[in-house]
């Protein structure tokens, strides 16, 4: 039970990271040691899985898939986005600069915490270092799209965040405001459980996920410290994608009539202005990097206490 609470509150991690543009679910798992397992979990969700659940062997398709770990993880997803997504939009009305400081600190922080796994810095571990930075810092160049309120159009937007959403560093929910649907799906969708818009979306996110997860799995097992370099790399990438102070240079009118920016540029703060949200937000950013060090030491901990037991 202690471990399936564990995993309730990695997920809830997940979820809460998973609503915001920019921050990575999958960045969370990675930095909370369930990344592998949750990858592995969802690959095994195959024809033996199918052949398990079908002639009744409930007990044996649950060993075999991990299931209970996987509900574990997903009730706390579930739960996390479904409140978070209110409390998400009030706070960015509100106080979005400081939003941004905490989680650019935490992202940071995350950035050394994955990079220090890589047990052998060859040549290909720093090249696709490289090329996950530049990867993940050209998605911060994009123009998000127009939203497009569609059953295939969301389908597909669900399938390609869940996918975004389980590699470090990539964000689902930046991917679905670069499709135009993330203010539809995580916003008012979820907050008001619109079901026409979110069963598609959760329909395309579990056949993305379980097919992604077979990809994922494989390169894990075969290349990891390239495959953990290339993230590393993503992480780093993204942190443009989060940085807290902004400049609008481009707006749209969503469907609602308010003017919502479109594309903005990345802008340093004027320290000497007198505005204390500055040093606010360099404080926040400290608090992240501390939860990060927290966390981290919680878990070395806890494999020390497993590891004795």
């Amino acid at each position: 039970m202690r471990e399936y609470f564990l995993g309730f509150i990695k997920g809830i991690g997940m979820g809460a990271a998973n609503v915001i543009p920019g921050v990575s679910g999958g960045t969370i798992a990675f930095i909370t040691g369930i990344f592998e397992r949750l990858v592995n979990a969802l690959k095994s969700f195959n024809l033996t899985a199918i052949k398990l659940f079908f002639t009744g062997k409930f007990k044996k398709f649950a060993e075999h898939t991990d299931l209970y770990f996987l509900i574990s993880v997903f009730l706390g997803v579930g739960i996390s986005i479904i409140t978070f997504a209110k409390l998400l939009q009030y706070l960015f009305e509100h106080y979005e600069v400081m939003v941004w400081a905490y989680f650019f600190g935490l992202i940071l922080a995350s950035v050394y915490y994955v990079g220090k796994t890589i047990s052998k810095w060859t040549w290909s571990v720093i090249t696709l270092f490289i090329l996950g930075f530049v990867i993940a810092f050209a998605f911060t160049m994009l123009t998000p799209a127009r939203e497009t309120n569609t059953v295939p159009y969301n389908l597909f937007a669900g399938a390609i965040a869940a996918c975004a959403m389980i590699l470090p560093g990539l964000s689902g929910s930046f991917v679905l405001l670069l499709l135009g649907n993330y203010q539809l799906i995580m916003i008012e969708s979820v907050s008001n459980f619109d079901f026409t818009v979110l069963i598609p979306v959760v329909i395309g996110a579990v056949l993305g996920l379980i097919a992604f997860s077979y990809f994922l799995s494989w390169v894990f097992a075969k290349y990891k410290d390239q495959t953990i370099s290339l993230l590393t790399g993503f992480i780093l990438g993204s942190l443009a994608i989060i940085w807290p102070w902004k400049k609008v240079i481009s707006t749209y009118t969503d469907r609602y009539g308010e003017l919502r920016p479109q594309t903005s540029v990345n802008v340093m703060p004027d320290a000497y202005s007198g505005d204390p949200q500055i040093w606010q937000a360099i404080l926040l950013m400290i608090l992240g990097i501390i939860t990060i060090v927290v966390m981290e030491y919680i878990a070395e901990k806890s494999k020390k206490q497993s590891k004795s037991e």
